[in-house]
């Protein structure tokens, strides 16, 4: 059942229903689905294959798109701070010595994990690197604090 602008209801032998949309990109036919019927409804397909549309005007394919943003936010879901650090610590140690990535590796863990190594990288705000700080030069080691305010932040590159 069409809809229009290549927007259509498929109805599968077994009767399920399906919202789809047929396209070209770069000249390969493409067929891309918004969703089952009726948890996706008319409106909502419409919605769907409109925004689909208009990215596919800007030169970009939209299943391409909807897959990388799918990507992104599975990173994202799984990058916690602590996940980042210790992949910056595999990339990072290369040309140090076995002592000091241990000393880096144990001052994260005493340091910095308890506090920040849960949350998401992408949300952390500087006051709760301040609040890390402060909590470090609390229990006395101002050394320490300054380290992890200072040298792990000059020495972080992104990867």
């Amino acid at each position: 059942m069409t809809d229009g602008r290549g927007l259509y209801l498929t109805v599968t032998p077994a009767g399920g229903k399906l919202w789809r949309w047929k396209y070209r990109f770069e000249g390969v036919e493409k067929l891309m689905s918004f969703g089952q019927c009726p948890d996706v409804s008319l409106a909502d397909a419409r919605e769907r294959h409109g925004s689909a549309r208009k990215i596919l005007a800007a030169g970009v394919d939209p299943m391409a798109k909807r897959k990388a943003e799918k990507v992104a936010g599975m990173a994202a879901a799984s990058g916690s701070f602590r996940t980042v650090a210790l992949l910056w610590i595999d990339h990072w140690k290369v040309d140090k010595s076995e002592q000091h990535v241990i000393t880096m590796r144990r001052r994260l863990g005493v340091n910095v994990f308890p506090t920040l190594g849960a949350r998401p990288i992408d949300e952390i705000e500087a006051p709760e690197v301040v609040a890390m700080v402060k909590a470090i030069e609390a229990r006395g080691v101002g050394d320490l604090a300054k380290r992890a305010l200072k040298k792990e932040i000059r020495e972080w590159k992104p990867l």
